[in-house]
């Protein structure tokens, strides 16, 4: 029994939350999860007034800042944990996303089994299988290439590290495209008349495949075109954008925040609908590109519209909308001294995914030419300061007294207008 709590013991050391191994994701997973367990309690434990030191008790003020710092640096741990997570979590991807290939290889092998029971083994399930061979193959040997960011899913990972709503559908439809052709490939290979291969090369006319041919240059264009539109908003600080810890499954149907969203919802549904009518067509005609019936392309288009002008729609600039002194009960109504506390109400502050303790401690709001940080202030569950509409911050003796202006700097980097107050002796 000692040896095997001795065994347990170093595997604990080898494998906590400081583990270096190489390719090891166990160390990283378990520290994160210890950190962000160590920072919950320490935050719940300041909300309910415990663990504050005697020197500045005493001072609502002082106790507020120190509680500040104190879950700030916690924050910035929890964080270090998280990209560290992050990256281990990309790294061991690569095998499942191989895993799925192959698992959707081997499901597509045993539907022609099936089905052939009865029809008989045809030219066409063999192209079929061949070409998925074929797709299979290549799907693994980039996911090699790419081991480090995901394996098959690096092309839809954004430079947000966010999973890119446009780019898995223009994947999607790239991939079975290019599985449709090589069916037909594989099908004028082993044609052996010239009438049968003057009729595979038929079907790959344009009249024969303009719907789908259509969906797929519009489809890419989106995904192109949606890369642009962000990069150019978040320059011209129009849109907010952080990066996550490590892409999700659900950022195909939402927001940064996590929110659904219906242009999002909306274009992975009818890509998904218009994708498996296709799969028929081409189950069911196998001599030919799809012919998608124009009904359903031009639905598949309106949906691309609906998504693009999502995209054009969200985000937006943040606003101070007033600055005032903040009263407590039974202060005096007075002008702003240096020492006040003043409420800064407007919208925009906290970005979408910026509700971490360690992006919210990057706030800062500048008073003149003064910069002060957003102090954050624990209640049971989360912060009361600073919020996505308001932000309470002090105003420090450096301020000289005089009009001044004030300006918010969210954790994305995006500077609010200029709030103007006035700061007497």
């Amino acid at each position: 029994m000692a040896v095997q709590e001795a065994r347990q013991d170093e595997r604990d050391g080898v494998h906590g939350g400081g583990c270096t191994c190489g390719d090891c994701p166990h160390g990283a997973r378990a520290g994160h999860r210890r950190a962000v367990a160590a920072f919950l309690a320490q935050r719940d434990g300041f909300a309910a007034g415990q663990g504050l030191p005697a020197a500045v008790a005493h001072s609502a003020s002082a106790s507020r800042q120190w509680v500040s710092d104190e879950l700030t640096q916690s924050a910035d741990a929890v964080a270090a944990r998280a990209r560290a997570e992050g990256g281990a979590w990309l790294a061991r991807l690569q095998g499942r996303t191989a895993a799925v290939v192959w698992g959707a290889f081997v499901l597509l092998l045993l539907t022609q089994s099936l089905t052939a029971i009865g029809a008989g083994w045809t030219a066409a399930r063999t192209a079929g299988l061949l070409a998925a061979l074929v797709v299979a193959g290549a799907l693994t040997a980039a996911s090699w290439f790419h081991r480090a960011r995901g394996g098959v899913l690096a092309p839809v990972i954004g430079e947000d590290n966010r999973l890119s709503t446009s780019r898995a559908v223009a994947v999607a439809w790239v991939l079975f495209v290019a599985y449709a052709v090589l069916v037909l490939a594989g099908r004028l290979a082993a044609a052996s008349g010239h009438t049968e291969r003057d009729a595979l090369l038929d079907g790959l006319e344009l009249a024969r495949g303009a719907g789908v041919l259509t969906v797929l240059a519009v489809v890419c264009t989106i995904a192109v075109l949606v890369r642009r539109v962000v990069g150019l908003r978040v320059l011209g600080q129009r849109l907010q954008k952080l990066p996550a810890d490590r892409p999700r499954a659900a950022d195909l149907l939402t927001d940064d925040a996590g929110r659904g969203t219906f242009a999002d919802i909306q274009y992975v549904v009818v890509s998904a609908v218009a994708l498996a009518f296709a799969a028929v067509r081409l189950a069911r005609r196998p001599d030919q590109l799809p012919d998608l019936p124009w009904g359903l392309a031009v639905v598949v288009l309106i949906s691309a519209a609906t998504y693009l002008a999502g995209k054009y729609a969200e985000g937006g600039r943040p606003v101070i909308l007033s600055v005032v002194r903040a009263r407590e009960a039974g202060d005096l109504d007075a002008p702003i001294r240096t020492g006040d506390d003043i409420e800064i109400r407007g919208a925009g502050f906290v970005p979408p995914g910026a509700h971490s303790a360690d992006r919210l401690s990057r706030m800062v709001v500048r008073i003149g030419p003064v910069n002060v940080h957003v102090p954050l202030v624990p209640v049971a569950g989360g912060f009361s300061n600073p919020t996505d509409t308001l932000l309470t911050v002090p105003v420090p003796a450096d301020v000289e007294p005089g009009r001044l202006d004030v300006q918010v700097v969210t954790a994305a980097g995006v500077e609010t207008n200029a709030c103007t107050i006035d700061v007497t002796d």
